[in-house]
């Protein structure tokens, strides 16, 4: 079943491969602001307004390839974000506020949220196969211009 929200389980060898790390202050906090204009005040899955959006950064993974590939930069609200990174929040001890919100965003049951759920962890058991992962970040081509000024 398709879902509005859904987790996104980064394989382990990917943990560290996020823009903050990649990028200076500036840079991230540009990225930042531009996912939060475009969000106008509001997380782009659930639709809450926010004043407290979170850039969250969206891959994909092509596991026969080994490429972890940037595809967005979205702005969600922090209960968004809890779902989305739920290994974490688990860890955090978070999780029942985070089924509650996933349960209500996506209009399902709890046997649906655990279903949903083992579907990732396998999706992630899988990725976590990969021995290495090359980045793609052909998202920035959007921001680079051939024009000479």
């Amino acid at each position: 079943m398709e879902y509005k929200l859904n987790f996104e389980l980064v394989p382990d060898g990917c943990w560290y491969s996020n823009l903050r790390t990649i990028l200076s202050k500036k840079q991230w906090d540009f990225l930042r602001a531009e996912a939060k204009e475009r969000a106008g005040g509001k997380c782009m899955i659930c639709g809450r307004e926010s004043k407290r959006l979170e850039a969250h950064e969206r891959w994909s993974y092509d596991a026969e390839k080994g490429v972890q590939k940037l595809e967005d930069i979205v702005a969600v609200c922090k209960d968004c974000h809890s779902v989305i990174h739920i290994g974490r929040t688990q860890l955090k001890g978070d999780e029942q506020r985070a089924e509650k919100h996933f349960m209500k965003v996506n209009g399902c049951s709890y046997v649906e949220y655990r279903k949903a759920l083992g579907i990732a962890n396998e999706k992630h058991k899988k990725l976590n196969q990969v021995p290495e992962w090359k980045l793609d970040l052909s998202y920035f081509k959007r921001y680079i211009t051939d024009e000479k000024e």
